[in-house]
């Protein structure tokens, strides 16, 4: 990990594990294994997994609302809006290997802090308003087919691909995502 600091390091390594074994899949062993510290050296900066686990969300979701910032300003109808996150979602499920690190923490929710579910919670329900706006957008611009609520649309958006990624996931198949998603994005005018 030249050139990286231990605390991005562990980061990283938490992110990855988390994203392909689960929350619960992971250990600070398996963490000092990847970043070559010892395993005491890891409690320096998170001094329990629930504190690497709020690190972790805190991290992803400031990544996660930038990335959904950038493409309301870089596609200017509700469609493409839609049709760049289905595709940020897909590529996140690295072919049925991972999942994107709110669905991995939605599987291990009991083992998690009441803080953690709390910002687990206000991520669903941010992305859900951005679809709701994405589908509002849509259907004003004419470049998303058949909307009637906005808002209850994102919210079903929101949790058809995140069960999408566990479908794939289950089959360790990125094609069975795309299957999930096929009647939303045929609903997308190109």
């Amino acid at each position: 990990m030249v050139g990286m600091d231990t605390r991005t390091a562990l980061l990283d390594a938490a992110e990855k594990a988390a994203r392909a074994r689960g929350y619960d899949g992971f250990s600070y062993a398996d963490l000092a294994a990847e970043v070559g510290i010892r395993k005491a050296s890891i409690h320096h900066h998170f001094p329990a997994k629930a504190d690497l686990a709020q690190a972790l969300i805190e991290r992803y979701t400031e990544h996660a609302y930038a990335m959904l910032d950038a493409a309301a300003a870089a596609r200017s109808t509700g469609g493409a809006r839609l049709a760049g996150v289905i595709g940020t979602y897909r590529e996140s499920i690295d072919g049925g290997n991972r999942l994107c690190l709110c669905v991995a923490f939605c599987m291990g929710r009991d083992s998690l802090s009441p803080g953690v579910l709390a910002k687990l919670d206000a991520f669903h329900v941010h992305v859900a308003a951005w679809l709701g706006d994405a589908f509002a957008l849509g259907a004003s611009d004419g470049s998303i087919t058949g909307v009637s609520d906005p808002v209850a649309e994102g919210q079903a958006c929101l949790a058809l691909m995140e069960g999408a990624q566990l479908i794939a996931r289950a089959a360790r198949d990125g094609t069975r995502f795309d299957a999930a998603v096929a009647c939303l994005r045929e609903r997308i005018a190109v």
